[in-house]
């Protein structure tokens, strides 16, 4: 199964050139001076925002290929908000699987609001040194068409977090009524 997600990679001195492989098929790679893996994990969380983490090393102590997996269990759960994040809804398995037993929502924000937020945060490898309104529209370019297979889409603004919890819930409701017809 192909995923398309960000990658990154942090290294502590590994002597079998991962950081140079990885640099050169498109990761981000960040270097962690101390030996060991509680530090490079550590640096990790502090260094990347995400909704669902997957981490595999050389030795396959984590086996990336378990994603799909994790989240269908999650989606075997009760019901609740399960926030995959971008990179997840772009693999088309993930997608279907999301809508034969979910209901899935795209909060589409404005990409100058997206990127006034995002640009206030100093943990976003991706952003580093880059444009974030440029980065954001490479990944709308990308991403849109996926996203637009959502069940709803909520257009959402620079409003209070209270009033899109509101948008939500009318949409939702708009939608269960729809399909109820």
């Amino acid at each position: 199964m192909v995923w398309a997600a960000a990658v990154y990679v942090f290294d502590n001195a590994s002597t079998d050139r991962t950081a140079e492989v990885a640099r050169a098929a498109g990761a981000t790679v960040t270097g962690v001076a101390q030996r060991g893996k509680g530090n490079v994990v550590r640096r990790m969380f502090a260094d990347v925002e995400a909704d669902i983490y997957v981490m595999a090393d050389g030795d396959g102590t984590y086996d990336a290929g378990a994603a799909p997996v994790m989240i269908a269990r999650l989606l075997g759960d009760p019901p609740h908000v399960l926030a995959t994040g971008g990179g997840a809804f772009m693999n088309p398995d993930t997608r279907a699987l999301i809508k034969s037993r979910a209901i899935s929502v795209w909060l589409k924000a404005d990409l100058e609001v997206l990127a006034r937020r995002v640009g206030r945060k100093e943990s976003r490898p991706l952003l580093k040194d880059k444009d974030p309104l440029a980065v954001l529209q490479e990944q709308a370019a990308l991403r849109y068409p996926a996203y637009g297979e959502a069940d709803v889409i909520v257009e959402t603004g620079d409003a209070a977090h209270h009033v899109t919890v509101d948008q939500v819930i009318r949409a939702l409701t708009a939608y269960l009524e729809e399909q109820a017809r």
